[in-house]
């Protein structure tokens, strides 16, 4: 739906501004013709207000006129520096929680066009640790949230609940290459957050200097059934093809992600998430005569930057 209204702005945009063009350059000096003929031909000159009716340009014009300043500003912004996005699921918990909304910065990989996204302007690439926006791989009108735990060349392996990566590596003597190590986790709280009626822990994992927060469910086992089946690799093996990437949500066993369907090519990349801006609380409560989609309160300290 993004990309959807991507395109409607981009067209709006274009539609205006070439109504308000043409009236500048067709419209306009024939009605300052018509304005000194309506002169020449009146006695005494015409009135102030005559002239202005004869000005006056079509309603349409004038709209196109009022709206394409503001609707370029908007297009602009938004495909090309920051695009506002809602967070609609709980599989970024701890970190991003359903009625969230975020900015994502556009431009952090790559500028692209807004209608085709083709790179127009190189820019940078995903950092292991950042949260990143993408198109879904298997519906690529659907956005998607994740953190990336993978870049090319990496070897991740996902097992009990245990994230391992070994770095890409391109030296000669590969006896000097990194070799398969386990992301440092440590305990943070026990039923802080609840999936259902059981608890789960949160804890806090270590890329290097970048530390986040996930959630595990302690009772709950990991189905290796859904997962990628990658030729060549065991079945919790992932190795990052070149140009992809490896992402997973926070809330690590209720998340769809690139355990289950794959790499996320570089080219569905949408941009990085850097701010919370707004926080709606929705009441679990079943009792509650509100609707769900009502918010019951504004969770003011989750506003900042996103880790």
């Amino acid at each position: 739906m993004a990309g959807y209204f991507a395109i409607f702005l981009v067209v709006l945009t274009l539609v205006s501004g070439l109504i308000w063009l043409i009236d500048i350059l067709v419209f306009a000096p024939k009605r300052k013709v018509k304005v000194a003929t309506a002169q020449a031909a009146a006695a005494g000159g015409l009135p102030l207000s005559a002239i202005e009716e004869l000005e006056k340009p079509s309603y349409l014009a004038e709209t196109a006129k009022e709206i394409f300043p503001l609707i370029l500003a908007i297009t602009i912004i938004r495909s090309f520096l920051y695009e506002p996005f809602q967070i609609p699921s709980g599989s970024m918990m701890p970190t991003l929680l359903v009625g969230d909304f975020i900015l994502v910065e556009k431009y952090s990989y790559d500028v692209k066009d807004p209608v085709w996204r083709k790179p127009l302007i190189t820019t940078g690439r995903p950092e292991r640790g950042d949260v990143i926006v993408f198109k879904y791989p298997e519906q690529p009108t659907i956005d998607f949230i994740k953190r990336t735990v993978g870049l090319p060349g990496d070897r991740i392996i996902y097992k009990n609940k245990q994230l391992f990566i070994q770095p890409a590596c391109t030296a000669a003597d590969k006896s000097t290459c990194p070799g398969l190590e386990a992301v440092p986790l440590t305990l943070q709280a026990e039923g802080e957050f609840m999936d259902g009626e059981l608890p789960t822990k949160r804890y806090s994992e270590q890329f290097g200097e970048h530390k986040h927060h996930i959630l595990q469910h302690p009772f709950k086992a990991e189905d290796l059934m859904q997962y990628y089946k990658q030729p060549g690799t065991a079945i919790e093996e992932f190795i990052v093809p070149e140009g992809h990437y490896f992402a997973m949500g926070d809330n690590r066993d209720n998340s769809r992600d690139s355990r289950a369907w794959g790499f996320v090519p570089e080219e569905n990349l949408v941009g990085k998430a850097v701010f919370i801006w707004m926080s709606f609380e929705f009441s679990e409560n079943p009792d509650n005569w509100l609707p769900a989609w009502v918010p019951v309160g504004v969770r003011f300290e989750r506003l900042g930057k996103i880790n």
